[in-house]
């Protein structure tokens, strides 16, 4: 049984992603009526200073058009959907799916790749400074470690001098650590890499 393969049909295919969607739909009701039921059993005036806001999740955004106005380095189009600091803090996810064994089942399954990434770290890459300039006007976080790494391990990486020089220009620690240990002067692998 091991040694033959199961051909998915596209219908299939269909069914297991809309039952991935509407598991993801049930955390996400889930999270909220958690939160709805935190608010409403609060003591009503006690007297006491309220307590301070949680501290927000950052936004997740799947959209491939706000994908490919990063990646392509479409300023304009940056400009527009990127207008404030939540917007230029979203976390850029990108789902792959792959076949995998699932011995519970006895079968082949899709399973679901999640890449995370920030809007800051996709221009910093790629070298787009105006975009990466636009981004931190707006609120970046310019230190903050998403998918792994910050934006100035990216544009080290590239070697993306003006962009790493930009990163640096407003406040970027250089000695900021993914989350394999490594500081943005260990991906320098060209000595004009380095600012």
């Amino acid at each position: 049984m091991s040694q033959e393969t199961f051909a998915f049909t596209s219908s299939a295919l269909r069914s297991l992603r809309l039952q991935r969607e509407l598991l993801e739909l049930e955390e996400r009701r889930r999270a909220l009526a958690r939160e709805s039921a935190t608010r409403r059993f609060l003591p009503p005036g006690t007297g006491t200073r309220p307590a301070p806001a949680p501290a927000r999740r950052p936004q997740r955004c799947r959209d491939p058009a706000v994908h490919n106005a990063l990646y392509a380095g479409d300023l304009l189009r940056v400009k527009s959907i990127f207008k404030d600091e939540s917007t230029a803090n979203l976390i850029m996810e990108t789902v792959s799916e792959e076949l995998v064994w699932s011995p519970e089942l006895g079968l082949w399954v899709l399973s679901p790749r999640k890449k995370h990434t920030s809007p800051l770290r996709i221009a910093a890459s790629r070298g787009y400074r105006d975009c990466a300039r636009h981004l931190i006007m707006q609120g970046a976080e310019v230190d903050a470690v998403v998918g792994g790494r910050a934006a100035l391990h990216d544009s080290v990486a590239g070697p993306h001098l003006d962009c790493a020089r930009l990163l640096l220009a407003f406040g970027a620690n250089p000695n900021v650590l993914s989350e394999e240990g490594l500081a943005p002067l260990h991906l320098c692998t060209d000595p004009e890499s380095l600012p």
